[in-house]
Formats: structure tokens, C-alpha cells, sequence
């Protein structure tokens, strides 16, 4: 059973997410932003971490740059429903800053669960 890391300050969306990850199978962690996340990651090991863009304390591309240096082989989806740019500026700098996936919020079940399966298909070793 997969562990999914759930990093977003929004406390109705994590636990949206949460749910739609314990229903498909998975394990799902909860943080409220980014230094929550990464206490997280030193605690426990993941397999995927789900990570919005604009959060307090530590925010999502500052999260995905220090994920890649210090977890590369760590696969991450990024969401956003914008700032103070529209949500695709800030979606495709999280891909060029190496997440795996990105989606524009809101998003359906269907879609992150989608997006869940894929990006773990990807990193599945193969024998």
C-alpha cells in the first residue's frame, strides 16, 4: 500500500484528498504546509508526495527544489488554483522544477486519482 504525503494549508482539501486516497487503497499523511512536510518526510518514509503551490511558511516550488536535491528519486505532483499568477505560471514552473505531474484546481476524483496511478506506475522498479 503506497504512502502518500498530502502537503496543502487548505484543511477541507487535504482531507478531500485524503479520503480519495484511503478509498483507492493508499495510506495518506497529512501536512498543513511546507516545513510540516518536510518534519514529515524525516519521520517517515513515502512513496509520492501531492504538494500545493502557495502555502505559509515553506511554499510548494521552494518544497519541489529542495525535494530534488535532497529526495530526487521522490516523485511529485503539484497542484494550484493560482495567486497572484494564474495557476499554469505557477503549474509549469513545479514542472520545470521537476514534478512529475501537475493539476489545475479543482480537479476531480477521477483526475487525481489518475494522476496518482501514473505517476506511481512510473516509479514502480521493474525486475
Amino acid at each position: 500500500m503506497p504512502r502518500i504525503l498530502i502537503i496543502d494549508d487548505d484543511d477541507a482539501m487535504r482531507s478531500v484528498l485524503r479520503r480519495s486516497l484511503e478509498r483507492a487503497g493508499h495510506k495518506a499523511i497529512e501536512a498543513s504546509n511546507g516545513r510540516m512536510g518536510l518534519k514529515a518526510l524525516q519521520q517517515q518514509k513515502v512513496e509520492l508526495v501531492v504538494t500545493d503551490i502557495i502555502m505559509p511558511e515553506v511554499e510548494g516550488l521552494e518544497l519541489i527544489q529542495g525535494l530534488q536535491r535532497t529526495h530526487p528519486e521522490l516523485p511529485i505532483i503539484a497542484i494550484s488554483g493560482g495567486g497572484r499568477l494564474e495557476p499554469e505560471g505557477y503549474l509549469k514552473l513545479a514542472e520545470a522544477f521537476g514534478a512529475a505531474k501537475v493539476l489545475r484546481k479543482p480537479f476531480g476524483t477521477e483526475e487525481f486519482l489518475a494522476a496518482i496511478a501514473s505517476v506511481l506506475a512510473r516509479d514502480l522498479p521493474t525486475s
